[in-house]
This record gives C-alpha cells, sequence and structure tokens, in this order.
C-alpha cells in the first residue's frame, strides 16, 4: 500500500511542509526547509514498510516535521548563529514552545506567499518555474529536466544559482503590498500560465499530457482566486482559460495514451462542469478596464467549447487571434491564427497568411501547410509533412505525422 501511498502524499504534503518552513526561517534557509522535508518521507518508507501505515499519515507526517525542524533549529549551527534569535525573540526566548503551524489555513497563506517569492523578478522566469516546480509543486530534479528538455545537472545549477540570488538579494517572505501585487502579479501568471502550458503541450517522456503539471497550476492559481487582494481579473481570466482546456482532458488522448486530435475528440467526454466554472469565470473577469492575453486566450478556448463548426464561432476566433497579435505577438499564436482563417476565408488565403511567417525550424508550421495543401497539391501537402516529421521531437507529434503522411499516399493512390 505504502508503494502507491507515499509517493501520493509526497506530491500533495512536500510542499506543505516546504512552504510553511520557508515562511518561519527565511528564503535564506530553503534548502534546510527542503531536506527536512524530504527526511520525513525517508522516515515515513522506513517506518511504514516495517510498522504499517499509520491511522492518519498526513498527521504523523506534520508531526515528524514539526519534531525534526525542532530538533534542527535546537541543534543545528546555523540556526543558532542565525535564526534562532530571532526565533527566541519570537518565541519568548523558549526554544521548548517553539511550533510549526501546519494548519490548513498556515498552508494555504504559506504557500501563496512562497509563489510571490520565488517568482521575484531578481531571478530569471525559467528558475521561477524551476524552482515553483521543486518547491511549490514537489517535482524531482528529473521531472523538472524531463519539462525543460535538459538534463538533471542543468537544472541542479539552475536551482542552485535562483536560490543564492534569493539568498543574496535577502528577498523577505512576505505578502506585497498592493502597488507591489500589481507589478508582480504578471511576473507570477506568467510562471503559472507556462506551467500549465509545460503540462497541456508536453513533449517529456513522449507523454502529450501531463495531467499532474496542469493540475498544479490550477491549484495555485485558483489560491490567487480566492485571495481578496489577488482576486484580480487577469487572474480570474488565466482561471478560465486552465478550466477550459482542462474540461478536454478526458477526451485528448485514448487508451493507449495517443493524443486524439480536436476534431476528432468524442465530446460527450469533455467536462460541463469545467466549461460551466471557465464561463463563470471568464465573466468575473470581464470585470474592470484591462483586457490582458488570458482574457483573449480565454475567450478563443471558450469558442473551442463548442464543438460545431460555425461562420460565427470562426469569425469570432479569427477576431480575437487578431487582438492577441496585437496586444502580444507570437509566431505560434500567427500559426494558429492562420488556421482560423482557413475557416473564414479558406485554405487559399490562409497558406498566403502562413509561408509569410516563414517558421522553418517548427514542425507545428509544416504540419498546417500540409493540412492546408491537403486538397490543393497532394505533393506539397507530403513534402511539407515530411520536412514537419523531420523536425519534430517527440515520438507522439512523429507519430501523428506519419498518419498524415500515410492519408496523404493513400489520397495519391
Amino acid at each position: 500500500m505504502e508503494n502507491q501511498l507515499i509517493p501520493h502524499l509526497f506530491r500533495t504534503e512536500y510542499r506543505k511542509i516546504t512552504s510553511v518552513l520557508c515562511k518561519q526561517f527565511g528564503i535564506e534557509h530553503i534548502e534546510i526547509a527542503e531536506d527536512i522535508a524530504s527526511d520525513v518521507f525517508l522516515l515515513a518508507v522506513e517506518v511504514w514498510t516495517y510498522k504499517g501505515v499509520p491511522e492518519n499519515p498526513t498527521a504523523w507526517l506534520y508531526a515528524v516535521a514539526r519534531n525534526k525542524a525542532k530538533n534542527q533549529l535546537i541543534r543545528n549551527t546555523v540556526f543558532s548563529e542565525k535564526v534562532t534569535k530571532e526565533l527566541l525573540h519570537q518565541t519568548d526566548r523558549s526554544v521548548s514552545r517553539f511550533e510549526i503551524d501546519l494548519s490548513d489555513k498556515n498552508i494555504s497563506d504559506s504557500q501563496l506567499l512562497m509563489l510571490f517569492t520565488l517568482c521575484h523578478p531578481s531571478i530569471p522566469v525559467e528558475s521561477q518555474i524551476s524552482l515553483s516546480l521543486r518547491v511549490l509543486c514537489g517535482f524531482g530534479i528529473e521531472e523538472i529536466a524531463d519539462a525543460f528538455l535538459t538534463n538533471k545537472a542543468s537544472i541542479n545549477k539552475r536551482l542552485f544559482r535562483a536560490k543564492e540570488r534569493l539568498r543574496t538579494e535577502n528577498i523577505p517572505i512576505i505578502f506585497p503590498d498592493e502597488k507591489e501585487i500589481d507589478k508582480r502579479l504578471e511576473t507570477v501568471l506568467t510562471t503559472l500560465y507556462l506551467l500549465f502550458n509545460e503540462g497541456y503541450y508536453s513533449e517529456s517522456r513522449n507523454e502529450i499530457l501531463r495531467n499532474d503539471f496542469c493540475l498544479e497550476a490550477i491549484r495555485l492559481t485558483y489560491l490567487l482566486h480566492e485571495n481578496d487582494k489577488t482576486n484580480k481579473p487577469p487572474v480570474n481570466a488565466l482561471l478560465a482559460l486552465m478550466c477550459f482546456h482542462a474540461s478536454r482532458f478526458g477526451a485528448r488522448k485514448n487508451n493507449q495514451g495517443e493524443l486524439i486530435l480536436y476534431d476528432d475528440q468524442d465530446e460527450t467526454l469533455w467536462n460541463q462542469e469545467l466549461i460551466a466554472r471557465g464561463t463563470y469565470l471568464l465573466n468575473l473577469a470581464a470585470q474592470g478596464e484591462i483586457i490582458s492575453k488570458y482574457h483573449i486566450e480565454a475567450s478563443i478556448a471558450y469558442w473551442h467549447t463548442i464543438k460545431a463548426d460555425s461562420k460565427e464561432k470562426w469569425e469570432n476566433i479569427l477576431q480575437l487571434y487578431n487582438q492577441l497579435l496585437i496586444l502580444d505577438y507570437s509566431p505560434i499564436a500567427a500559426l494558429n491564427r492562420t488556421y482560423a482563417l482557413s475557416k473564414v476565408k479558406g485554405k487559399l488565403a490562409a497558406i498566403a497568411g502562413a509561408e509569410k511567417l516563414n517558421l522553418k525550424n517548427n514542425h507545428f508550421y509544416f504540419t498546417l501547410l500540409g493540412a492546408l495543401y491537403e486538397d490543393i497539391d497532394h505533393e506539397k501537402a507530403k513534402m511539407n509533412l515530411q520536412r514537419a516529421l523531420s523536425l519534430a521531437k517527440s515520438e507522439t507529434d512523429k507519430e501523428i505525422i506519419r498518419q498524415k503522411i500515410l492519408k496523404s499516399d493513400h489520397v495519391l493512390k
């Protein structure tokens, strides 16, 4: 039983223990907080294997975390010299009265504080995401390396530098004031947006969807939604976008773990509760005068919750992409726009628009050109698909393109 239970608890509880200890000790001691949290689970493996799983495993973990933190405080030289004075002051100079508050409220508060601390603008965005994955989501070094398509050594260096920067900059774990929230919220939302996308467009481990990444991003964004100070229109727009995308998780891959493209998905498997939730949040996001890229992307995602093709649907999506490109241009958004353009203006207009982008190293670019040429010029369609196959990185993408090439060959026969 513990073989399944402990990994599950590590995923759900490690981040809570680490966040609370970081809040208590300060960001300069983040590694000690991580070590204590890790030791708790190592002890669980040792004890539960021989004595069995306790009646309340989570309470057991919290009790061990409290004791280990307290013992660390008492005996560790670093704590004695740098932390104990402050903690002694906080606890009426009585180490014995030192307590770790692992209540639900303090856990949520600590995670929210850590989110703003780890997403501090003094460290690069990739480091912010890596630290958030490590500290707030409990991901292992190898998992983070997979997500960034790099190796463990690079991630270890990235995490080390980020922690050093937080330490040398003496970044306090405090909730920013209202003016600072507005400045930092964009960085926080960017991190959560990228975290969700790492799961939704996963290329790691040849998995086409990492539910765990997506659900962690939703959970952390929900913390912002629940807090009065951070419940702002862009937060609700981003959460709406995540809900719309998450509503199709059940229809997005088959029993073999293979990707099912949007047009082939069984819409009866779409989660209507999440679609309704996303619609509610998008309406909430409409309050105020700020239109963020999350508002526009959530609106595009909303139209994709309506499976049937209609002139209204694609004209709205095309207009939304036009707005998005003005607000926050990206080559991928421009490429996606050309698909909407094909639905509104036809494939020839879309081909002309796509070829102007000239994304010569992007397999999505050639896959789309292959699809657009499909009924116009089969040779060009196949040539573009073969180019896409040579550029695709994941086995999942390669298999989809191979199927398209086979279909193209069948048409030529």
